[in-house]
């Protein structure tokens, strides 16, 4: 599609997009090729932890605050046709006046910054799926969350490239394509790891070494001495338990021992003495 005499592409309607976009899948699905679009149900784009906080993390910065909200329409509209997010790069297919092509090259976390949110998060996370649930304190989840210190990239950690024919340092194609990314952490939060080249197991492993290690392990005489069915989740009666068997010769011994204990404990009978007749 030509561009009009001011070196803009001609506006194309919100119905005309979302068929454009919808040809394009069908056509790609026939054609038995992988593609995987941005679907938005309702106003809300993301609606998990992850998902929010990617975007949250986008409207933090004034670098994109211009050109964002556009980006939020086109997302909603289904204008992203399809959405793959790899290792250090996002690629998208998103339908405006024509179908363009978007890059986003995300460099990894440093190194030195995840060795601190494994360190600052050491304890208060338990399991991989509390991590991908986002069920976690408040402080853990402002650690994570921390501009330009956390897990988010910041500006300076982006690169975009669109094949659309704006100049703009983002082009609203390369909004939607950033609003995308929110959409799909919802349904795999650990796109993000992969996308920021870290293994999300590691964090939880990373961070269970690096608590310190202050209280000591309790020991068997302090579980023992608990209740054991209230431990072990065993409804215990204690008639039924049945004592562990003997050995022979420990036995023997012990009715020995026992003989002669019961023996001492008895008192000394008396003699009777026998008076001349």
């Amino acid at each position: 599609m030509g561009m009009d005499r001011w070196g803009w592409t001609p506006y194309v309607p919100v119905a005309e997009r979302r068929r454009k976009a919808q040809r394009e899948i069908e056509k790609r699905r026939k054609k038995g090729e992988g593609i995987s679009p941005v679907v938005i149900q309702g106003r809300a784009i993301a609606s998990t932890f992850w998902g929010k906080s990617w975007c949250e993390n986008l409207e933090r910065y004034s670098d994109y605050a211009n050109r964002l909200p556009r980006g939020r329409t086109y997302v909603r509209n289904g204008s992203v046709v399809d959405l793959c997010i790899e290792r250090g790069l996002i690629r998208a297919m998103v339908s405006g006046s024509s179908l363009y092509r978007v890059e986003v090259t995300i460099a990894p976390v440093a190194q030195s910054r995840w060795k601190s949110i494994c360190f600052d998060c050491a304890g208060a996370i338990d399991s991989l799926v509390e991590l991908l649930q986002g069920r976690f304190s408040k402080g853990v989840m402002e650690r994570i969350c921390r501009k330009s210190e956390g897990l988010f990239p910041a500006p300076a950690e982006i690169k975009f490239a669109c094949s659309c024919p704006d100049g703009a340092y983002m082009c609203k194609h390369v909004a939607a394509t950033l609003y995308g990314v929110g959409a799909r952490l919802d349904a795999k939060p650990e796109l993000l790891f992969r996308m920021r080249g870290m293994d999300e197991g590691e964090l939880i492993a990373k961070a269970g070494k690096a608590m310190p290690l202050t209280a000591a392990a309790p020991t068997a005489a302090n579980i023992l001495d608990g209740d054991l069915g209230a431990i072990f989740g065993l409804d215990l009666d204690a008639g039924a338990i049945a004592p562990l068997p003997v050995p022979a010769k420990k036995a023997a011994a012990k009715s020995v021992v026992k003989k002669a204990a019961k023996k001492a404990r008895k008192p000394a009978a008396k003699k009777r003495l026998k008076l001349p007749r």
